[in-house]
């Protein structure tokens, strides 16, 4: 009969417990120095090995030749106790037998000494699942229990155990898996399997399994059933997993407001056969990264994820703002607990992602709150600018303000019509008055040549720089090893590459760097490229060039 592999490589000794060190290094060093407890709890998630080790450690106090703290594995009696033959080993579900009647069958069973180990051992697991009786009846063999005697104790939800219980045994606490170490033993049971496994694979199970090595195992089982060359496609094919850039693109679809391309993509998506609730959950799990980004100041030593793909993520996070993404979350949230209550899931996720696209359809206090912060990131940053160019609207109250002395002309024609000639030599005045048109100056290259003769160097601008890495990393990298020069209201920017100039002329991203200036020198500069001094060349004629060519080739050059 197939034996599944979470079965068939659950670990024999404590060298084979993968990231649980400051556990297996505990016993072990108790177990070498005959300093056992008579009682232990071990609490963690699922899948991270607290039955395993527990396991080992029953086999670790009744090896007969043990090695180092490890069981050998070899000797009868942990042949016996693999096997199930030794019957001091007893292994209880305490969610199928919780009641009181099954506690004092233990109780009477712990007075006799077992009949082929040195210590009776009893795992009692999900302990947490026994009635209110039943810990009071356990308390005092728990305590003060044989000699020959060890209890250990197993459970997910330690808080729901009574303090009388958590007083009377030695605790071990088990972590999550770190990715990295699911992802090497992975490899080595896929080695073992004859199957081929990439290293990108292995860490998409492990990023799969959250930190359950079980989780893993089981996946990992299904791939090779699909296949024995294991890649990402696969382990997505065996998980129902969506393509990492089919979430790339609904989060692109949500941050330009996009409704009909987000559906359409929810559409195909279904079409495959792909599980809505989990995409939801990807959904969530891939803001939370964005979060990260955003907040943590290292955040790639926590994100499970290829360089790509975190550059991708980075992209993203300039264009959303912490609380627009913490607002994501909370919606995709909502949708997720209300999915599998009535409405569809599909529908669920729709109705998401129609609010992320069009936030005043959500009316939530956490959408208001979204849109408030929108609000107040554009007074912050784009009304100091559209106060700055204000000097162009004048001329519109002065060209208004000229009907009115026509029309006051035209009321007073009638009754005095001697004075309308003075009314209308009034408007003659203010031709000089409309001097908004020297406003386009600075397309003459008198004014130009002005502008860069009178430049200075910039000294805030390696601020600038520095400031813009948080907001766009693609900015600051082409900005880094440039130089500003400032004159008047100008800010002009030397730089040797064009990609630097290509994104000055984007709009978007010169308010930014605008925004920037803005708030470290107090002032609003116009941009624009600096012109080097040396860069400037005579003009010459090219007829005049190309004959001075003929004549230093020796060919005569008739002039007429």
């Amino acid at each position: 009969m197939y034996q599944v592999l979470y079965r068939k490589w659950r670990p024999k000794t404590f060298d084979d417990v993968a990231g649980q060190e400051h556990i297996t290094t505990t016993l072990r060093n108790e177990l070498q120095n005959n300093r056992l407890n008579h009682a232990y709890l071990f609490t963690g998630s699922r899948g991270t090995g607290k039955t395993t080790c527990a396991k080992i450690l029953a086999k670790a106090v009744n090896c007969l030749n043990p090695q180092n703290g490890n069981p050998c594995g070899e000797c009868e009696i942990c042949r016996g106790i693999d096997n199930g033959s030794v019957m001091d080993i007893v292994e209880m579900d305490a969610a199928s037998n919780r009641k009181i009647e099954h506690i004092r069958d233990i109780i009477d069973e712990v007075q006799f000494k077992p009949a082929k180990c040195r210590y009776r051992v009893y795992i009692i697991d999900e302990v947490h699942m026994l009635t209110t009786e039943a810990f009071n009846a356990l308390l005092k063999t728990l305590e003060e229990p044989p000699g020959h005697v060890i209890f250990i104790l197993a459970t997910t939800e330690v808080h729901k155990l009574p303090q009388t219980i958590l007083s009377r045994c030695q605790r071990f606490d088990f972590h999550r898996i770190p990715p990295d170490d699911i992802a090497a033993r992975l490899l080595y049971v896929a080695n073992q399997e004859h199957a081929e496994l990439t290293d990108s694979a292995a860490m998409l199970i492990a990023a799969v399994a959250d930190g359950a090595l079980r989780d893993a195992l089981s996946l990992l089982d299904r791939c090779i059933a699909i296949s024995n060359n294991i890649d990402d496609k696969v382990v997505r094919g065996a998980a129902g997993l969506a393509g990492k850039e089919y979430l790339y693109d609904l989060a692109v679809s949500i941050i330009n407001k996009n409704t009909a391309r987000a559906l359409e993509q929810i559409d195909r998506l279904y079409g495959e056969s792909k599980d809505m609730a989990r995409l939801c959950d990807e959904l969530i799990a891939h803001f939370r990264a964005l979060m990260l980004i955003k907040s943590v100041r290292r955040p790639r030593s926590i994100l499970v994820m290829s360089d790509e793909e975190f550059e991708q993520a980075q992209t993203q996070c300039d264009y959303l703002s912490l609380a627009d993404i913490v607002y994501y979350m909370d919606v995709l949230s909502r949708a997720y607990q209300r999915m599998g209550h009535g409405t569809g899931d599909r529908t669920e996720l729709e109705m998401a992602l129609v609010k992320l696209s069009s936030p005043e359809l959500d009316a939530t206090n956490e959408a208001m709150a979204a849109r408030i912060t929108a609000l107040e990131k554009a007074v912050k940053r784009g009304i100091t600018a559209a106060v700055q160019e204000a000097p162009v609207p004048p001329e519109q109250p002065k060209q208004e303000a000229q009907p009115k002395p026509s029309e006051e002309p035209a009321e007073q024609k009638p009754a005095d019509p001697p004075k309308a000639e003075p009314e209308q030599e009034k408007p003659k005045p203010k031709p000089p008055v409309q001097k908004p048109q020297p406003m386009p100056q600075p397309s003459p290259a008198s004014d130009l040549n002005e502008i860069y003769q009178n430049a200075k160097p910039f000294p805030q601008w390696v601020e600038v720089v520095e400031s813009l890495k948080p907001i766009s990393r693609t900015i600051a990298a082409a900005f880094s090893g440039t130089s500003a020069y400032e004159s008047g209201n100008y800010l002009l920017i030397d730089s040797d590459s064009e990609t630097a100039f290509d994104l000055l002329r984007m709009s978007g991203q010169r308010q930014q760097i605008r925004n920037i200036i803005t708030e470290i020198t107090g002032k609003v500069y116009r941009l624009g490229p600096y012109r080097r001094p040396e860069q400037k060349k005579e003009k010459t004629d090219p007829m005049l060039a190309f004959k001075q060519q003929l004549k230093d080739g020796g060919i005569e050059v008739v002039e007429e």
